[in-house]
Parts: structure tokens; C-alpha cells; sequence
């Protein structure tokens, strides 16, 4: 009985463990088994239409302009936003609209 209940105990365990963070992948460069086993929610389907739309439109400049390839939301996006890199130096941050200029209130009457 003692080794059942150990099992038992260790695989309880193992689950209530919080899921680790996918690896690191390059969007612009990796290859469809790379995206695939890197990113949480993408199959190689779904790396072949990122590849696709890369090949078509060019390297992404952001981890949210994934979300223009079909398939992929941005759910998909901020839970793998970690593991998704644009260039080799570090992962992407969320982009935020730009901030509109502020007019000049002073008066310049001469």
C-alpha cells in the first residue's frame, strides 16, 4: 500500500506544480518544429502559417503582430509573450499606442 500511496502522492504533486514557461524562440528565424515545441497552443499548423506569413509580409516587428496570422488570437500571444522573441536579445514587451503630442498652449502674440 505504502507505494501506491506514494505514486499517488508524487502525481498529485507534479500537477498542482505551475506550468513552466515554454522556451525561447526567435519568431522572425526559427522553423516550424522549433515554434512548435517552443510556443503553448501551437501546433505545427499553426508554425507552418506563422512561417507562411513571415515568407509573405516579412519579419514581425512585435509579438502582437502575430495575431495577424490566422489562427493565432491574442490569448495565444500573451501567454507565450515570454517565450516570443523578435530579434536575439530578449523577449517582447506588449506595444502600446503611441501617445499623441501635447500642443503648445503658450501664446507667441509680438
Amino acid at each position: 500500500m505504502k507505494p501506491l500511496a506514494l505514486t499517488l502522492a508524487l502525481t498529485a504533486l507534479l500537477f498542482a506544480m505551475p506550468a513552466v514557461a515554454g522556451t525561447p524562440v526567435n519568431i522572425n528565424t526559427a522553423d516550424a518544429n522549433a515554434l512548435a515545441q517552443s510556443l503553448d497552443g501551437v501546433g505545427l499548423a499553426k508554425a507552418q502559417a506563422i512561417i507562411a506569413w513571415r515568407e509573405a509580409n516579412g519579419d514581425f516587428d512585435s509579438a502582437d503582430q502575430l495575431t495577424s496570422v490566422k489562427g493565432i488570437g491574442q490569448s495565444l500571444v500573451d501567454r507565450n509573450r515570454e517565450s516570443i522573441l523578435v530579434d536575439a536579445a530578449k523577449p517582447t514587451k506588449k506595444t502600446r499606442p503611441a501617445r499623441p503630442a501635447k500642443a503648445n498652449t503658450a501664446s507667441t502674440d509680438d
